[in-house]
């Protein structure tokens, strides 16, 4: 299949008015002042509860987990990059809005159920029932914004892998900043020391384990053109990542011998077979990357050679390393828009693949097109001069 040449793209007129630009610093100023009413709630209630130094104590510790699990994240994200600002959105959604939103549905479930039952009852019912419903369901609100405000950014399986393991990541931060403060409070260091092994060393995914599976659904449903599936797919997700959670919780809630067993007959082999999907979701997008490229190649526009070097991470490492030896820093810079611009394009002919691209894909695609011309020229330099 050859992919022949668009028409040169017409640049539509500019919008004479501000309105657009008035609803996107209302959009923001809206998003900004939420942020800060979570955030600083959440402060004086572990402030509250916890005390300042007992608090910035439990920040430090639930830091470290990050430590392994965000980058985990962003090794997915390395062959289309998400843009910076959603995935710190993503981040901040969840260690604010999911954390707070969680906070207040779990304590009223629990007064609910208190009324009706004994306080212990309460809680263990909160945390297999309630607290997977509606922590999922936060969490998840914000894998469907992006998908639904910025489609151009959400591809498929990968992107909604990256967009729920960041916000989970967020939701478990937060989270543990509580668990750990009161574990000091209750037990000082040894307990706090323990309670760190549990989340922070033998459990740091569960939260993102748990929600990578509402991504899943959620990339599903972005790629597939048919309205049942855009339906099924998050829900069947969502539900899915319920499951998961209060399975969790109950193996917590049963302690002793039933946390040991949850843990190592179900928890850990949970955890391989998250290490094995991410590994094939990465694998997976070179090889779609090479898929769609190669009608490019087919038309003239790349080289097999490029087509290869893109669809693997170390081949691109290699490629770098090269134009920066040839063509110092700019060829390095070039290099890296060269490789950029060809994973956007390779998800551009993707969705029109599958039909799910917006009706300026052609002219989108041209200028990608354009700009890997120009771009291929800026790292070979005295190659082609």
């Amino acid at each position: 299949m050859s992919v022949a040449p668009a028409a040169p793209p017409h640049t539509p007129p500019r919008n004479p008015t501000t309105r657009p630009r008035l609803r996107a610093v209302v959009l923001v100023g809206v998003a900004v002042v939420g942020f800060a009413i979570c955030a600083l709630v959440l402060a004086a209630y572990f402030s509250a509860s916890l005390g300042v130094q007992v608090t910035l104590l439990a920040v430090l510790f639930a830091t470290l987990p990050l430590l392994v699990v965000i980058p985990t994240f962003v090794w997915l994200d390395r062959f289309e990059a998400e843009p910076t600002r959603l995935l710190v959105l993503a981040f901040l959604w969840g260690a604010l809005v999911s954390a707070f939103g969680a906070a207040v549905l779990n304590t009223g479930a629990i007064i609910a159920f208190q009324s009706a039952t004994d306080p212990d009852s309460a809680l263990a019912a909160t945390a297999i029932v309630v607290a997977p419903l509606t922590e999922e369901a936060l969490k998840g609100a914000l894998v469907l914004l992006v998908w639904w405000l910025h489609r151009n950014e959400f591809d498929g399986i990968t992107d909604g892998m990256v967009y729920a393991g960041i916000v989970a990541a967020g939701f478990a931060f937060t989270e543990n900043i509580q668990y750990l403060g009161q574990a000091y409070t209750e037990g000082g260091g040894a307990f706090l020391a323990g309670t760190f092994i549990l989340r922070g060393v033998m459990s740091p995914f569960a939260h993102p384990m748990f929600t990578v599976l509402f991504g899943i659904g959620v990339g599903i449903a972005a790629a597939s053109p048919r309205r049942s599936v855009k339906v099924v797919a998050p829900l069947v997700g969502y539900l899915l990542a319920v499951l998961a959670h209060g399975l969790w919780n109950l193996a917590a809630v049963a302690g002793g011998a039933g946390l040991l067993v949850g843990y190592f007959l179900v928890g850990v082999p949970i955890f391989f077979g998250f290490v094995c999907l991410i590994v094939w979701a990465r694998s997976r997008e070179g090889r779609l990357i090479a898929q769609h490229l190669t009608p490019y190649a087919d038309a003239g526009w790349l080289s097999r050679g490029e087509v290869a070097m893109l669809a693997s991470m170390s081949r691109r490492r290699e490629a770098r390393i090269w134009a920066r030896a040839n063509s110092g820093p700019t060829g390095l810079a070039s290099m890296r828009a060269f490789q950029d611009t060809a994973s956007e394009l390779a998800l551009v002919r993707k969705r029109m693949h599958h039909s799910t691209a917006n009706r300026h894909a052609v002219e989108h695609e041209r200028r990608l097109l354009e700009a890997l011309v120009e771009q291929r020229r800026a790292f070979l330099g005295e190659w082609v001069g």
